[in-house]
């Protein structure tokens, strides 16, 4: 496609709708234009590539955030416009308005008054469920709790998914099982789609419907988040914050009904912990230095939830850190952060040389730990931190990398930086990634890079949850040589990794 002319916002526009429908493999006519993005499930990685390309197409500088600010696509082509004939970088405007907003996120934490647990009686079928709710099933970790929830009770589930129509709802989660390799032709007549959405009230279900779920469900799972690590906190807070205060009415109504959520240990993330160990019935009260919007609504939510505890609803909380691919068949998800970033470094040819520790728990870990834990009454009222017990430096797999071959440079951070920049070609994730690894997101004028070094991360400690999993045959498999080959095996073999 010819580059259309940079002053007409109609031509932007129209290159827009023609890279929107190219990233989500869908015809241009398709697209509303008066629609916002999220709606079109534009995550982090894809709309980073939006990004990039418009900022080299059109000469400007654009902040990520720009994203929400115009979120949809009419919106952000009169900005573009504007951008153009004034020749003014965007994003020292808009990011430095995002970034002086100071959050009260306590303040945000305010739990519907309304909403109390109907009774605080919990029956016996607490281990045996016949029917279970849960969201997210038609994410990465959702579809292999769906499994584990399949494998491990005779329950039916009830997946809330927004979709047009059941069938469609239903395509979505069977598809999403088959694409990591977890379906069974058995498990059909126990998947009963819910229409709704995590952004709405009630979830986007009427109210009869609500009721109806409230009434016979016995227990509920919420993993659902909308994780897009470029949107602030206003742009995530319906699905993300007022979703789960939704899910808690539910889990509250009617009968009580024991809430499992699935947090993060993000929640631990302000620079307050650094250094210091944190354990799973500590509690978060600080927040400053927590500067992604998907951890500030993670760490109210959690608080929701807590709230929710307080009043008498049976809850229990899991936090996982980055969620890796399975241990043993190695399928994961290709879009994850960390995948990109692997691969792009990979074609860089170098790593920056940074104190990392790997933290991730393979997916088959924390999805059998969230369902055995949660039929154990004894779970009730406590917090799991699924934390890879053993995390390892960077530079272990920067070595195996090393000598599985491929040849790798460890550059200081800097360096690397520079050759960030250099990147030219779309065909490095690097490339779409560079206005978020380049942004500077706190007073210290630190990139995201900077904001995960070791010394500013908290030990997040997983002692009282490896006790609890003592009487199951769950353990998390070491981060070494036997699962760097197992994931890159996967990686490799579905196209992803492309060795040179």
């Amino acid at each position: 496609m010819t580059s259309p002319n940079i002053h007409s916002a109609e031509s932007i526009q129209e290159w827009m709708v023609s890279k929107l429908a190219e990233l989500l493999a869908v015809e241009p006519n398709t697209i509303d234009v008066e629609q916002p993005l999220e709606n079109y499930g534009l995550d982090s990685s894809r709309a980073m590539v939006l990004v990039t390309q418009a900022q080299d197409l059109f000469k400007v500088e654009i902040s990520p955030v720009l994203l929400w600010h115009y979120p949809t696509i009419a919106a952000l082509a009169e900005r573009l416009a504007e951008e153009c004939q004034e020749n003014v970088a965007t994003t020292q405007e808009s990011s430095n308005t995002t970034q002086n907003v100071t959050l009260d996120l306590q303040a945000e934490a305010v739990l519907d008054p309304r909403i109390y647990p109907a009774s605080t009686y919990i029956s016996d079928f607490i281990s045996y469920p016949d029917n279970v709710f849960l969201t997210g099933g038609t994410g990465f970790l959702g579809a292999f709790l769906i499994y584990e929830l399949l494998t491990q009770t005779d329950a039916d589930v009830y997946c809330l998914v927004r979709a047009a129509n059941e069938s469609e709802a239903k395509d979505k989660i069977n598809q999403n099982l088959q694409k990591y390799a977890i379906w069974s032709d058995d498990f059909d007549c126990r998947i009963i789609p819910i229409l709704g959405d995590l952004s709405k009230p009630l979830l986007g279900i009427s109210r009869e419907g609500f009721e109806m779920l409230a009434a016979n469900m016995d227990v509920v799972y919420h993993s659902a988040a909308m994780l897009n690590y470029v949107y602030p906190y206003s742009a995530l807070k319906a699905a993300n914050v007022l979703g789960t205060q939704e899910v808690i009415r539910l889990a509250s109504m009617i009968k009580a009904k024991p809430l499992h959520y699935v947090s993060s240990v993000a929640v631990f993330e302000s620079p307050a912990y650094a250094g210091q160990i944190v354990k799973e019935d500590d509690e978060f009260n600080e927040y400053s230095g927590i500067f992604l919007g998907y951890s500030q609504t993670k760490w109210v939510a959690e608080k929701l939830v807590k709230i929710a505890r307080e009043r008498g609803l049976p809850v229990t909380i899991h936090r996982p850190p980055l969620i890796a691919g399975h241990s043993q068949t190695g399928v994961g998800n290709t879009d994850d952060f960390i995948n990109l970033i692997v691969k792009g470094c990979i074609q860089m040819g170098c790593f920056p040389d940074v104190d990392y520790m790997m933290d991730m728990s393979p997916v088959d870990y924390v999805s059998k730990a969230i369902v055995y834990l949660s039929l154990q009454k004894e779970s009730l009222g406590k917090a799991f931190n699924l934390q890879h017990p053993q995390p390892a430096p960077l530079k272990d797999l920067i070595n195996w990398i090393i000598q599985f071959g491929i040849p790798i440079e460890v550059v200081p951070y800097q360096e690397w930086q520079n050759q960030l920049l250099n990147i030219t070609s779309p065909d490095n994730p690097l490339y779409t990634l560079r206005p978020f690894l380049l942004e500077r997101w706190s007073q210290e004028q630190l990139t995201i890079p900077d904001l995960y070094l070791k010394s500013k991360r908290p030990i997040i400690s997983c002692e009282a949850t490896l006790k609890a999993l003592t009487d199951s045959s769950i353990t998390c498999a070491p981060i070494d040589s036997r699962l760097f080959m197992t994931y890159s095996s996967y990686l490799i073999q579905s196209g992803f990794l492309k060795l040179p």
